[in-house]
């Protein structure tokens, strides 16, 4: 006799208590295999596809792309034994893909058997199953306009988080796939506004109101968070990178994997933090102490089409120039995919923020709790500059730090930004200190 399993949300690790559905992956009808994934889910910090630990048929689905449900709500249920192209008796089924919150039991072995092409699927026993959450109705039903030609969720969550309806558009890609560009065109486009006679003018007028939830909660609660714990100030100064600039190229020259100025920077800053270990620190407030850390995970700021986010690069201290531009390429590459996982964003313990590549010249940024200091680069660009006595064209950059005055005073970390200016300008006072 088929049996119906529940499969809740599990918990996806490093505190994320809830995750919006982006994109379900199976029907109601369809035959899944163990650890096979059902469903796409937005965390507060990554995109992750969620694996079912049953194999059978599908029975029910709960909640419609774009609800957020919390950890343990339930997911779908799935008639286990009922018929499916590699299924797993009641009693032995298991996953061998663990998540937070649930397991394997590996003191059976599954039992698996197969069904023959054509042959039909034993009956699918109605068990009794939670209902699925319906979205409540708003508005008249939308006439149906044809299957929606769309791959990308990002495109999905954009269009749904401006009230656009994919039915209603002509994708210009390949085989009238709907882009991204697609989308935008028409949250650009101008859209008559029907106010009922008895509503208040002011809700003709009222602003857009966009949801703090999801990566933009998350970011809103951090920033907020070290606003309110750390008392942090800033430092800056200008440096002329031209001897930087000209030391990449050099490296670059000989062939190889080429070198990113933001892995240069990035080795300055290990230098700089191995001769003033104060700012590689957080503060312990439950027992009144600051604590410094043995290794720089390096975190760095990147744009990506969900927002700012800040991938971590481990024992960044241990790696050279080459191997920095690497992994940072990599990151780089998942992040604007979505397919960050939560480790990858956690664990840091300095930050360097690029901000130059936005245009500007200066930034006082917030620090990424619980971190301690930030290191702020500005655009590279040919200015006035005093070089050996005489007025020259050089290539200027901006560089700021903001600390947590709590771990260090003004001096240490005027120290650290004058070592890691000194090494902009003249990269041999980098190899001394090797």
């Amino acid at each position: 006799m088929p049996q119906v399993m529940e499969f809740k949300l599990p918990d996806l690790g490093e505190g994320l208590t809830e995750a919006e559905i982006v994109r379900w992956l199976v029907a109601v009808g369809d035959v899944v295999a163990i650890d096979q994934p059902v469903v796409e889910v937005e965390t507060a910090k990554a995109m992750v596809e969620v694996p079912c630990p049953y194999g059978g048929v599908v029975t029910a689905r709960f909640g419609e792309e774009g609800t957020e449900l919390p950890v343990g709500a339930p997911l779908i249920t799935v008639a286990v034994g009922a018929g499916a192209d590699e299924v797993v008796e009641p009693e032995d089924s298991g996953s061998g893909n663990v998540l937070v919150g649930y397991g394997t039991d590996h003191s059976r072995t599954a039992r698996r058997r197969r069904v023959r092409p054509g042959s039909a699927a034993p009956a699918v026993a109605a068990a009794p199953a939670p209902a699925p959450i319906a979205p409540a109705p708003v508005g008249p039903a939308p006439v149906p306009l044809g299957p929606v030609a769309v791959i990308s969720p990002l495109v999905r969550k954009l269009a749904r988080d401006h009230g656009i309806d994919l039915r209603a558009l002509h994708g210009s890609g390949p085989e009238g796939l709907i882009l991204r560009s697609d989308v935008e065109a028409a949250i650009r486009a101008p859209e008559p506004v029907a106010v009922p006679a008895s509503a208040p003018v002011a809700a003709a007028v009222g602003g857009e109101r966009i949801p703090l939830k999801g990566l933009r909660g998350a970011v809103a609660e951090k920033l907020s968070r070290s606003r309110r714990e750390i008392p942090d100030a800033t430092c800056w100064v200008d440096a002329d990178a031209t001897e930087l600039m000209a030391a990449r190229a050099a490296m670059n020259a000989v062939g190889g994997p080429k070198v990113s100025v933001l892995a240069l920077l990035a080795r300055i800053c290990t230098a700089a933090l191995a001769k003033y270990p104060e700012l590689n620190s957080t503060v312990d407030l439950a027992a009144n102490e600051i604590v410094r850390l043995p290794s720089v995970h390096l975190g760095f700021a990147a744009q990506t089409e969900r927002g700012l986010v800040v991938p971590v690069v481990r024992d960044a201290q241990t790696r050279g120039a080459e191997s920095l531009s690497a992994e940072f390429a990599r990151l780089t590459e998942v992040a604007r995919a979505g397919k960050l996982a939560p480790s990858d964003l956690t664990g840091g313990t300095f930050t360097l923020n690029n901000y130059g590549v936005f245009g500007v010249d200066g930034s006082t940024p917030i620090i990424n709790h619980p971190e301690a200091a930030m290191l702020g680069v500005g655009r590279i660009v040919a200015k006035p500059w005093v070089h050996r006595g005489e007025l020259a064209v050089r290539q200027v950059v901006q560089l700021s730090l903001t600390f947590d005055h709590r771990v260090c005073d003004g001096g240490t970390a005027g120290g650290f930004l004058r070592y890691v200016a000194d090494c902009v300008e003249s990269p041999a006072v980098l190899l001394r200190s090797l």
